[in-house]
């Protein structure tokens, strides 16, 4: 796939929850381009579908209606092990950090990588190890999850979506839990990242504190597209 070419490319998707009398259409017409590179922030009201869009790009439900291309690979009629294959080029961080409390921080780190059969034990504790320098918790990579604080623990999370540099990391209010600080210092730690491997960033948040970090807003109302919008307040970061 060519830099030019989106991550994330979605035409005239629609969802529905429930059967017969009962169905009831949750996302109508959605239309947008992710890119390489770009860290795209989802806003909206609790309802408005910004969940269950975030659950279709990461091949954890099934496509109903419409085209959603994952790195140039079509997710509508997809089998269910075409989506497996399809979530290992992805980065998965939630609102809660779900570390096992009896791994330590690297063996939580180190159960991703050892999804590829490819990579060694030693390679996948030295890959380990490295990532969790990189988002700062090289003092505690022996830890477990019970002695470190909130934000550490999300530190864990976003070294385990990034440790096998995917293509695109979907994030699901990663800040909801944390105070202030730790969640500023945790968007940041992703943008940075992101910046430094290329990878795309797909945030959901109701944080408007979070938001200058984002190329672009989309906003969700009612299950529509409302705006997609480059994001006036984004810094330079040099």
């Amino acid at each position: 796939m060519t830099r030019t070419e989106p991550v994330i490319s979605i035409k005239h998707l629609n969802h529905y929850y429930g059967k017969g009398a009962l169905k009831r259409q949750i996302l109508f017409d959605i239309n947008f381009d992710v890119y390489p590179g770009e860290i795209v922030i989802m806003t909206g009201p609790s309802g408005s579908g910004k969940t269950t869009l975030l659950s279709l790009i990461g091949g954890l439900r099934s496509v109903q209606e419409g085209s959603l291309q994952l790195l140039s690979h079509e997710l509508y009629r997809a089998n269910q092990k075409k989506l497996v294959n399809i979530r290992r080029n992805i980065g998965f961080i939630f609102q809660a950090h779900n570390l096992l409390g009896f791994l330590t921080a690297r063996q939580n780190v180190q159960m991703a990588v050892e999804l590829n059969d490819n990579i060694s034990q030693h390679e996948a504790i030295r890959m380990s190890e490295a990532m969790l320098k990189a988002v700062g918790l090289g003092p505690r990579i022996n830890y477990y999850p019970d002695n470190l604080s909130g934000g550490q623990k999300q530190r864990i999370a976003i070294a385990r979506a990034l440790v096998n540099n995917p293509a695109l990391v979907l994030a699901d209010e990663p800040t909801a839990a944390l105070d202030r600080q730790s969640g500023r210092d945790v968007v940041e730690l992703m943008q940075r990242l992101a910046r430094e491997k290329g990878t795309s960033i797909m945030l959901v948040t109701h944080d408007n504190r979070i938001l200058d970090i984002a190329d672009r807003i989309i906003n969700m109302e009612d299950g529509v597209l409302e705006s997609d919008s480059q994001n006036v307040l984004v810094k330079s970061y040099d």
